[in-house]
This record gives structure tokens, C-alpha cells and sequence, in this order.
């Protein structure tokens, strides 16, 4: 599979790519373990986990400031996950570009269903026309 690489503005030092080679995961680390989501998260798991995920990585002058990590059969379904951005940058767009590049990148486009679990962040997305389950009796999951 290709890279795919999404630019935000020509006169801007935003990028946003699925290069694994331009994901910093020290700096993912960094944000992560401290995220309540990720409880027990050591390096080893993240490394593992972002080799078997499709990651977007939001660079501004090659430094990593978001992420939003794609579990996917690349035919029918997807979950999205880690999705973050630093707190400085917050609230200026990169967010909504960020899960609009991921939604939009070709292996990604015409799944029947993408779905994703937040506790604090519905707003955000049902900005970008995700919305609650029609049948939340149908959702199951097995926790450990």
C-alpha cells in the first residue's frame, strides 16, 4: 500500500501522512500514557499496535502534534481510535482535518461503517456526521 500524504494549506507547515517512517511513537507515547483511555499502555504494546493499524500522523514542520489510529479490514468496517492533538493546538481545524483526511483516504472511503467509542468528545463528531447508534441493544463487546 502507498503513503498517502494530505496538506492543509501550501503557505502552511502542516502535513498530514500515513508514512510509518514519519510517525515519532516516543512522542505518541508521550501523549498516550498519559490519555485515561490507555490504561497499562507500554511502549511494546503501542509499537505493536501502531504496526498493525493504518495511522495518520499530523506533523507541523515534522513535528508529531496528533494522531488518529485506524483498525480496519480496509473492505467493510473500521474503528478509529487515539485520535488526539496537542493542546496548543487545539481549536484551530486540525482536529476536523485530521478525521476528514482519515475518512477520505482511499482504502478508507467506501467502508459500510466506521465506528469509534469517546466519552468526551461526541460533539466533535457528530460535527463530522458520526452519529450515536440506531440500535445501541445490537453493539456488543467483550471486556477483559
Amino acid at each position: 500500500m502507498g503513503y498517502v500524504n494530505y496538506f492543509l494549506r501550501e503557505q502552511d507547515n502542516f502535513v498530514i501522512s500515513t508514512d510509518p517512517n514519519l510517525l515519532d511513537k516516543d512522542t505518541v507515547f508521550g501523549f498516550l500514557k498519559q490519555a485515561k483511555w490507555w490504561s497499562g499502555l507500554t511502549q511494546e504494546s503501542l509499537a505493536l499496535a501502531l504496526h498493525n493499524s493504518l495511522c495518520f500522523s499530523l506533523l507541523e514542520s515534522g513535528r508529531q502534534i496528533g494522531l488518529a489510529r485506524v483498525i480496519t479490514d480496509c473492505v467493510t468496517y473500521a474503528y478509529l481510535c487515539d485520535v488526539y492533538i496537542v493542546e496548543e493546538r487545539r481549536g484551530q481545524g486540525l482536529g476536523s482535518w485530521l478525521i476528514r483526511c482519515v475518512l477520505e483516504h482511499p482504502n478508507l472511503k467506501n467502508l459500510k461503517r466506521v465506528a469509534l467509542i469517546t466519552h468526551d468528545a461526541q460533539t466533535f463528531y457528530l460535527g463530522l456526521d458520526f452519529q450515536f447508534t440506531t440500535h445501541p441493544n445490537c453493539y456488543m463487546e467483550r471486556l477483559q
